[in-house]
């Protein structure tokens, strides 16, 4: 099922702009006109529950030709066509995607499908090499899987004149992007800083709210959190018709059973917030991992890297969709943002504080329950030399397809002829540094945006359920609170999250508030390759799509699945097991999927 939610074309010199009535009419694609222009913005900018005026207030401060406003925070994608000129852009999160097709100079149409502007006979190879390193929830790089289609990315503006000839492409850094310059509340320790990651969390949640938003909730600090301080905004909020929906996935057996104490005692500390709040449960006991798989991986608009964990949040969005919901607010990206960032360790060892550097591993060391030789090796050593330290790795554990295979190093079963061929190592080392950059502490915080957030299947699912998932935790607000906070305000010996526990320690419930350690996911994916392991391997071995062999040794991935059944391998070696299937599944559906149809029509004016 292919999605689009806009389409722009050039007809006899004209410009043509079109959007999908339904998500019109349910108020995920909003358009306005002014005397300067017309907008057609998916998704909201500024306020979920004012998407009119954050179209309209973006429409006027893009009007003046060479202005560059910060772009506003929300999840959108826009474009915006004024008289003598036409924008397109996205807010620096990108969680609403959108591709241009381009052919010498000239973009001759703008969709938010990438499929619905490309072809199946004209595949890019590049975009699958790079796809394969690391493993991203979303993709951030502009290529797409189609020749000649582009990715505009996140927190860029591209400008094309009104006959479609790219003039220029902009991406605003982050200050420019409405990132906060104030300072930090008074005191360096987490009780000063906990202010300010309160204050700044609370703009995110408000600004979230909508009519009726459901809340992501597991008993776990991050997802409890955004629901209270939403339950404490809508009770005191001026609207008496707004409803607060806790949704959460209830397991009855197996490990994550022991998560529903924290759940109960979660939903009712909101409940004494806001009495009116529906809990909605849903029982999740016969969700896997990999439960149809063919369908999650197959129909999205490209390769998606975490369709194997679908299943779960298909079903509870399913189920805030039948609840009427127009937002859902998750806890998801509050693990890399607010918790302490161990890669201040590596601009200590830049800095030559190798004193300090002993001291705060130590003290990581007991945080985590590791060595302090891993923290070192992970923290330091790593993000320095990262695709030498899993070559390294892969040596000490020779004698396994995923031993010691890390994020970026070339997979055993991608041929090394296609990979020289498209620039597999220059993917790994783009990858690499997109992750750890030249400074690993900072660079943490750009890549948990694309790594946290199951946003594609979000995406994908939108005009179905009628909204889309947002993540108060990766507001650009948070994240530039959590950037300028110093390691000590963030660390403290054996405790996890302190900005956090201190920023909440008001509202969350002691239980929750002292917990130290939360229940992996690891039983789903466990329970999904027992169930559907063998499944998984006769879809590699009867792949039919030429692309897949070429570029996959079949029996070799067909050993690493095998390998992640018996538990072998670690989270990163699975990741990319679960990247190369979810691939062999889309080259297969490729041809099957059916393209978008178009909505309602927008008329619009534009100088010839």
């Amino acid at each position: 099922m292919t999605l689009e939610a806009l389409r722009l074309e050039w007809s006899g010199g004209a410009v043509k702009l079109w959007t999908a009535g339904a998500m019109a009419r349910q108020g995920l694609v909003t358009t306005v006109s002014s005397p300067a222009g017309t907008a057609a913005v998916v998704g909201w900018a500024h306020s979920v529950h004012d998407r009119l005026a954050g179209a309209r207030a973006l429409l006027d401060a893009f009007d003046r030709p060479g202005a560059e406003p910060p772009l506003p925070t929300g999840d959108f994608a826009a474009v915006l066509v004024y008289r003598d000129r036409v924008l397109l852009m996205r807010d620096a999160q990108a969680r609403i995607p959108l591709f241009f097709r381009e052919s010498g100079g000239r973009v001759s149409a703008v969709s938010t499908s990438a499929r619905s502007l490309g072809h199946a006979a004209e595949l890019e190879h590049r975009y699958f090499c790079r796809y394969l390193t690391g493993n991203m929830a979303q993709p951030h790089a502009e290529l797409s899987p189609f020749a000649g289609v582009h990715r505009v990315l996140g927190g860029e503006v591209v400008e094309l004149s009104v006959t479609g000839r790219l003039r220029g492409r902009s991406i605003l850094s982050a200050r420019r992007a409405g990132l906060p310059p104030a300072p930090l509340a008074d005191g360096l320790g987490p009780g000063g800083a906990g202010q300010d990651l309160r204050r700044a969390l609370e703009q995110a949640v408000a600004r979230r709210l909508g009519r009726t938003t459901a809340c992501h909730v597991s008993g776990g600090t991050d997802s409890t959190s955004v629901a209270l301080l939403a339950a404490r905004q809508l009770a005191a909020g001026e609207d008496p018709d707004a409803d607060l929906i806790l949704l959460a996935g209830r397991f009855g057996g197996g490990e994550l059973a022991g998560e529903r104490p924290y759940l109960e005692e979660a939903v009712d500390a909101v409940r004494r917030l806001a009495p009116a709040a529906r809990p909605v449960i849903v029982e999740a006991d016969d969700v896997a991992d990999f439960d149809d798989f063919e369908h999650h991986a197959g129909d999205s608009d490209e390769p998606h890297a975490h369709a194997f964990r679908a299943p779960f949040w298909s079903r509870l969005h399913a189920v805030a969709a039948e609840l009427g919901c127009d937002i859902l607010l998750t806890g998801c990206g509050a693990d890399p943002v607010v918790d302490s960032n161990p890669l201040h360790l590596h601009r200590l060892a830049r800095s030559g504080r190798l004193r300090e550097l002993a001291s705060q591993a130590h003290a990581y060391a007991a945080t985590s329950e590791r060595g302090i030789r891993e923290i070192v090796g992970t923290h330091v050593v790593r993000p320095a030399l990262p695709l030498a330290a899993e070559r390294f790795a892969r040596l000490v554990h020779r004698g396994t397809v995923l031993g010691g295979l890390g994020n970026f190093t070339r997979p055993p079963w991608l041929r090394p002829g296609f990979a020289r061929a498209h620039g597999y190592r220059a993917a790994s080392i783009a990858e690499s540094r997109f992750v750890f950059g030249r400074r690993p502490e900072q660079s943490l915080y750009d890549a948990a945006n694309y790594l946290a957030a199951p946003d594609p299947l979000s995406w994908r699912y939108a005009q179905q359920n009628g909204f889309f998932l947002s993540h108060p935790f990766l507001d650009p607000e948070v994240i530039a609170t959590m950037r300028r906070l110093p390691a000590e305000a963030t660390m403290r010996a054996g405790r996890s999250k302190a900005v956090l526990r201190e920023a909440m320690a008001d509202l969350l419930p002691r239980r929750i508030h002292d917990r130290t350690a939360k229940i992996p996911f690891n039983d789903l994916y466990v329970r999904g390759l027992r169930a559907h392991g063998d499944e998984l391997i006769d879809l590699c071995r009867s792949a039919r799509h030429p692309l897949v062999a070429e570029m996959f040794d079949v029996d070799t991935l067909c050993r690493a699945v095998r390998e992640a059944q018996w538990g072998m391998g670690d989270s990163y070696s699975w990741d990319r097991v679960n990247c190369s299937l979810a691939l062999v599944v889309w080259l297969e559906r490729l041809s099957e999927v059916r393209a978008p149809a178009a909505g309602a029509t927008v008329p619009v004016t534009a100088c010839s």
